[in-house]
């Protein structure tokens, strides 16, 4: 036997015994099926997270948050509906997305931390070898040292379900893939199939063989060096949460709030059983379908301010009313047409017994200076179709300064309305394609 060929065979053979021994510590598809599962999420500021700045204050930190929703928002466009076209987070500390997971790829599993995004579809990496690369801080994925790593071929029913994919001669038959971004950064590579396995807070792993990911070989742009790829966890066929099928139907996660000493603490995403949102408190509204799947739509039908209550179908600018705002984790304001945020805006104001002030860099468009905590606010619903949700003072407001407050709702002239990650904070939000449903629980995320 040749030297290549008995390296290959030990490969293998060692690969199978590191499989097996894995496997008895794992949680199996059908097991996880039954129970559900809650992996860590990371806050992007948290010390766990490669993107942790010591020298910055909390202020700071929303500043620069905002500064990235002002990038996102440019990307989510709901006419987008192909491969080349997916929205995500792009990774530098001036653009981005606010939460990392840690997932593990191939066989025997290596891990990597990247950005957990429900507005976006396909898990992709960067590869060896890497013919453009952006410089990253961890080695790069070696599908050759993974068992189970498989490039899918031109003619598989997985290529050719992609939409946006192509063959080339030079590609030697293999299925390539390009995703591009608003700021001109791309992913370039083969589509490939490899197991991804997920910690998780029970202490078992969970692995999922033969989902479909994306192996960059020419990555560029203004992706930062600590974080190796995506995890797409958006509606389309190539997401995390599609490819897990059943499991992955059901999933919920609970965000600290950004401006409190809790939001460097991790928190969980939870998939399957453990992942439905039930018991006092909740209320649920209708997910909508589109033409691109990627984005999860609900109806929003009016916002309330105090008892005075401003309804959608006031404002042409919201276009058709059915599914007219995305819901978005990777988002930190909510992002409202124009005109009604003017009318939203000037209610809110009609409240406080106080003078505004000017926003800073026009980030956002109402802040006040105050001196004490006990600022009062008025009272805010959002009113989504079969859904009231009574807003907190620390999801409508927050501290920009040692002396400043904020109104979290920014108006836009362009781009679709967006139902930003700081009205999500201290609620449970439930997911479930299944039922095409999107729930709301308030809770208290310092405890999940």
């Amino acid at each position: 036997m040749a030297v290549s060929a008995i390296s290959h065979f030990l490969f293998r053979f060692v690969s199978a015994i590191l499989l097996f021994i894995l496997c008895l510590c794992c949680i199996s598809f059908t097991e996880a099926q039954k129970g559900g599962f809650s992996v860590e999420l990371i806050h992007r500021d948290s010390p766990k997270s490669p993107f942790f700045n010591p020298d910055e204050n909390p202020f700071e930190r929303i500043v620069n948050a905002i500064r990235r929703s002002s990038n996102r928002i440019k990307l989510i466009d709901p006419n987008f509906a192909s491969l080349s076209s997916a929205q995500a987070d792009i990774i530098p500390a001036d653009s981005g997305g606010e939460f990392l997971m840690k997932v593990s790829i191939g066989t025997p599993p290596v891990e990597i931390l990247a950005i957990a995004d429900t507005g976006s579809d396909l898990i992709w990496i960067q590869c060896k070898p890497c013919f453009f690369c952006y410089e990253q801080d961890t080695d790069l994925f070696d599908p050759s040292k993974s068992s189970s790593y498989k490039d899918l071929s031109c003619y598989s029913k997985q290529c050719g379900s992609m939409g946006e994919t192509s063959c080339s001669f030079l590609g030697f038959g293999k299925c390539t893939y390009s995703v591009s971004y608003g700021d001109k950064s791309y992913s370039d590579g083969n589509l490939a199939t490899d197991t991804i396995t997920l910690d998780s807070t029970s202490g078992r792993a969970v692995a999922f063989p033969e989902t479909i990911i994306g192996c960059g070989h020419s990555n560029d742009g203004t992706f930062s060096s600590e974080a190796a790829g995506i995890v797409g966890l958006g509606g389309g066929n190539v997401s995390l949460v599609s490819q897990m099928g059943p499991i992955g139907s059901k999933f919920s996660y609970c965000l600290v709030h950004l401006s409190s000493s809790a939001s460097v603490n991790s928190t969980k995403i939870n998939f399957g059983t453990n992942g439905v949102v039930s018991g006092p408190g909740v209320v649920s509204t209708p997910l909508i379908a589109r033409n691109t799947k990627t984005f999860y739509r609900l109806t929003l039908e009016a916002i309330s301010v105090g008892n005075k209550k401003l309804a959608v179908d006031g404002s042409s600018s919201f276009g058709t009313t059915e599914g007219n705002i995305v819901i978005d984790s990777g988002t930190t304001l909510t992002y409202l047409p124009q005109d009604f945020n003017s009318k939203l805006v000037s209610a809110v104001s009609s409240f406080i017994n106080a003078t505004p002030v000017a926003a800073p860099e026009g980030l956002v468009d109402l802040c006040y200076n105050f001196t004490t905590f006990d600022f009062k606010v008025p009272e805010i619903t959002v009113h989504f179709t079969g859904a009231d949700v009574k807003l907190n003072p620390l999801n409508t407001f927050f501290r920009i300064s040692e002396e400043r407050l904020c109104l979290t709702f920014k108006g836009v002239d362009d781009g679709p309305a967006v139902y930003g990650n700081l009205m999500q904070m201290n609620f449970l939000v439930g997911y479930d394609t299944q039922k095409r449903t999107v729930s709301f629980k308030p809770t208290d995320c310092t405890k999940q």
